[in-house]
C-alpha cells in the first residue's frame, strides 16, 4: 500500500474543500453574521491546516498507485470531506450534535438530500449555500474535479483507478485518450447545464440565492431545498423547470459528449437511454391515472406525477406534494423507482438502469442456455458484446447491495419505527434519494432517529454513492497488505 500517495491526494482534496468554503464566508459577511462567519473561518483554517500538513508530509510520494490504493483513497476522501465539511454546522451551533452534522453533510456530498433539520429557513444563508453546494460537488465527484483542475503529477498515476472507484456504473471508460481531458469535458458539460438551469430558474422569478441553491440541488440530483416545504410553494413553471433538468441530469453524460460531436443518432439508439425515458413515461402515465381522483384535474395529476417520478427516479428528492397520501399503487411505483435509479455516468443514484438491463438480458440468456445448452449465448448492449467480467461485477454488486440493505434494516429497527419507515429510510439513503415514506416522508425528516441509526444511514449513503466496493475495500484487511 502506497500510504504517501494516498496522503497527498487526501491533502489536495482537503485544501480544495477549504477553498470551496470561502463563498459561504463571504455570504456571512454580507449578511452581517459574525458568529457564523467565525465558525466557517475556523473550519476553513482547520481543514486547510490538516490538508496542508498531509500534503507536505506526503509530497515526495513515489510510483505505485493501483486499484487497492484507488478504492481506499476514494473511501477515505469522502469520509474526511464529510467530517470536515460538518465543522461549520457544528462550530456555529446551528447543528450542535456531531452525528446530526455528519449525517447532514454526508447527505449533501452523496447527493442524498435526507435531512435532520426541522426548520431549514432559520439557518444562516452562508450555511445553506454550503449545504447545497455539497450536492454540486458530490454530483460529478470531488476526485473527478481534482483530476480536472489540479496539475497531474507524472509520478502518481492511478487516475483511472480513482475515477473507476468514484464514478457510478458497472464500467467506466475514457471519452478521450487522456483521463484528465475526460474529467475536464465532464465538468464543462456539468457546469454548462447547471448555469442553464440557474438561468431558467431566474426567469421564473426566483431570487439569485434561491436559484443558485436549487440549481446545485437539481444538477447534483441532491434535493436540499432552502424552504421547509421543499418546492411546494414555488410556481408550476419553476417546478416544471426542475422536472426537466432533473431528468436531464439523470442521463449518462457521455451521451451529451456524443451529441456535441454530432453523433445524435448514436445517442437516441442508446439502449439505456431508451429504457430510462420509457420507464419515466410509463411510470408517469400510471401514476397520473392513479392519482386523478384526488387531484384537481388531469393537468394537475400529470404535473405532480411527472415531477415525483423525475425526482425519485433521478434520486433527487425534491417534493411538490406529500406523496405519502397517494394510493398504494403510486407509492409502490415510486418505491420501485427508488431502487432502479438513474443512468450510469449521471449524477443520479440507485442501482442504475444499465444494471437492470444487464440483469434482464442475463436472465433471458440463462433461459436460452437451459433450452439449448450447446449454443453459445452472448449479451449485447448497443450492438457491442458485454464482457463477462462486467456481468460478474454486476451480479456481485446486486448481491452485496441486497445483503447490506437487509442488514441495515435490522440495525435501524432498534429504534422501533414501522416497517414502512425502516424499509423506505434505508432504500432512500442507500440509493441517495432522501425522502421515504411514513416518518421519513417528503414533508418530514430523519431527526427522530437515534444517533446510532443516523450513523448507520450515513454509512449507507456513502456505500450507495460509491457503489459499495470502495467502502468495503476500506475495511478489508487485503487492502492494507503490501502484496495482494
Amino acid at each position: 500500500m502506497n500510504f504517501k500517495i494516498i496522503g497527498r491526494i487526501l491533502g489536495q482534496v482537503m485544501l480544495l474543500e477549504a477553498l470551496f468554503l470561502s463563498p459561504s464566508l463571504i455570504l456571512c459577511a454580507i449578511d452581517r453574521e459574525p458568529d457564523v462567519a467565525i465558525a466557517i473561518l475556523l473550519s476553513i483554517a482547520l481543514t486547510a491546516a490538516c490538508g496542508g500538513v498531509l500534503f507536505f508530509l506526503c509530497k515526495n510520494a513515489g510510483r505505485g498507485f493501483f486499484a487497492q490504493e484507488g478504492f481506499v483513497t476514494t473511501a477515505l476522501c469522502w469520509i474526511l470531506l464529510s467530517a470536515f465539511g460538518a465543522l461549520p454546522f457544528l462550530i456555529s451551533g446551528q447543528i450542535p450534535n456531531f452525528f446530526d452534522a455528519f449525517f447532514e453533510t454526508v447527505s449533501g456530498f452523496t447527493t442524498t438530500g435526507a435531512s435532520i433539520l426541522n426548520d431549514v429557513e432559520s439557518m444562516s444563508r452562508g450555511l445553506l449555500y454550503w449545504r447545497s453546494f455539497t450536492h454540486w460537488l458530490g454530483g460529478m465527484g470531488i476526485l473527478v474535479f481534482a483530476m480536472a483542475v489540479v496539475p497531474a503529477d507524472k509520478n502518481s498515476g492511478g487516475s483511472l483507478h480513482l475515477m473507476r472507484a468514484e464514478s457510478p456504473g458497472p464500467s467506466v471508460g475514457k471519452l478521450t485518450p487522456r483521463l484528465r481531458q475526460t474529467a475536464k469535458i465532464l465538468y464543462l458539460i456539468y457546469i454548462a447545464m447547471t448555469v442553464l438551469c440557474f438561468l431558467f430558474l431566474l426567469l421564473g422569478g426566483m431570487s439569485v440565492f434561491e436559484s443558485l441553491c436549487t440549481a446545485f440541488g437539481t444538477a447534483g440530483t441532491g434535493g436540499f431545498g432552502v424552504k421547509n416545504d421543499s418546492l411546494v410553494s414555488y410556481s408550476p413553471y419553476l417546478q416544471n423547470v426542475c422536472t426537466i433538468f432533473m431528468l436531464l441530469f439523470g442521463v449518462n453524460f457521455s451521451l451529451y459528449y456524443l451529441a456535441l460531436l454530432g453523433e445524435v443518432r448514436a445517442v437516441f439508439r442508446d439502449e439505456e437511454l431508451r429504457c430510462y425515458l420509457g420507464l419515466f413515461a410509463v411510470s408517469t402515465a400510471l401514476i397520473t391515472v392513479n392519482i386523478l381522483p384526488i387531484s384537481n384535474g388531469w393537468r394537475d395529476a400529470l404535473h405532480h406525477a411527472a415531477f415525483q417520478v423525475s425526482t425519485i427516479m433521478t434520486t433527487t428528492g425534491f417534493s411538490t406534494v406529500d406523496f405519502n397520501l397517494w394510493p398504494a399503487l403510486s407509492k409502490s411505483i415510486l418505491l420501485c423507482l427508488m431502487i432502479l435509479g438513474a443512468s450510469a455516468g449521471s449524477t443520479g443514484g440507485g442501482i442504475k438502469t444499465i444494471r437492470w438491463l444487464l440483469m434482464v438480458k442475463g436472465a433471458r440468456r440463462s433461459i436460452r442456455q437451459l433450452l439449448r445448452p450447446r449454443n453459445v449465448q452472448v449479451i449485447h448492449v448497443n450492438g457491442k458484446v458485454i464482457d463477462e467480467e462486467v456481468l460478474r461485477g454486476t451480479h456481485a454488486y446486486i448481491s452485496a447491495y441486497w445483503m447490506l440493505i437487509l442488514f441495515s434494516m435490522v440495525l435501524i429497527s432498534l429504534d422501533n419505527f414501522s416497517i414502512e419507515t425502516n424499509v423506505s429510510a434505508v432504500l432512500a439513503c442507500f440509493n441517495n434519494i432522501g425522502p421515504g415514506f411514513d416518518v421519513v416522508g417528503p414533508m418530514s425528516n430523519y431527526s427522530d432517529f437515534s444517533s446510532f441509526s443516523k450513523l448507520v444511514l450515513s454509512i449507507d449513503m456513502l456505500l450507495g454513492r460509491l457503489e459499495i466496493f470502495p467502502m468495503l475495500a476500506l475495511f478489508s484487511r487485503f487492502s492494507w497488505t503490501r502484496k495482494l
